[in-house]
Formats: structure tokens, sequence, C-alpha cells
């Protein structure tokens, strides 16, 4: 036997007829336009009562991920990215090729020194 709730299955409680208009107030707003370096235009809504140094004056483009500005005909240019460096890269970066070759005796000689103890104590 079938229910009697099959009408309301998937509707919200206290919602209006289909054709209904009036879903609040819409406050005033105006539209601020966006230019990428490809030319493509984005535009972005803000309260017309908005303070304008809160409006950005960049943004992300969504269509292509470059930065979009007010300025058509000067559009901000993308920064270039630094490529990930590694933990050795910094270290270059840090210590010249003699103390590299300080540091890497000191290191070897610990662990020379270490050893030699070790094996010591396995002979006795």
């Amino acid at each position: 036997m079938a229910g009697n709730n099959q009408a309301i299955r998937g509707a919200r409680v206290g919602y209006g007829s289909v054709g209904e208009l009036d879903h609040g107030v819409r406050v005033e707003r105006i539209g601020i336009s966006y230019w990428d370096a490809e030319g493509n235009e984005t535009v972005r809504y803000y309260a017309a009562d908005i303070d304008p140094a809160d409006i950005p004056e960049e943004i992300d483009s969504p269509k292509t991920g470059l930065p979009a500005g007010r300025d058509k005909d000067n559009p901000p240019i993308a920064v270039k990215n630094e490529p990930y460096k590694t933990h050795l890269a910094y270290v270059k970066e840090r210590r010249t090729e003699a103390e590299a070759e300080q540091l890497l005796e000191e290191a070897l000689q610990r662990l020379r020194d270490r050893r030699g103890l070790a094996m010591k104590q396995n002979k006795t």
C-alpha cells in the first residue's frame, strides 16, 4: 500500500509555490569588472554601500587562474613562481664548498671514532 506522503517527498517545509519570486529583500549592488592578461573579463558584485577601500584591486581569474585587475588595458602580470628547493639546495646557499668539505670530514671522523670504539669492545 502506497503512503499519502508521495506528494511532499523532496519538498522543503515552508516552501512556497513554484512561481514565488519573493525570497527576501535584495540589496543594491555594484558590478566591478576585472580583466586578466588573456583579456578575459570577470564581474564581481559587491554591496552598493561598501567602502571603496574594501573592494580588492586584484582577484584570481576563475577562468585562467591568472591575476585579474580593474584596468582593462594594463592587466596585472602573473608572478613567476620559484621552483621547489630541496634541503640540499638550501644548505648550498648557506655553506661554501670548503665549509661543506670540513663538515663532512668532521662527521666522518666522529663516525670512524665510534666504529673504532665499537670494534674494540667487540674484540674484548
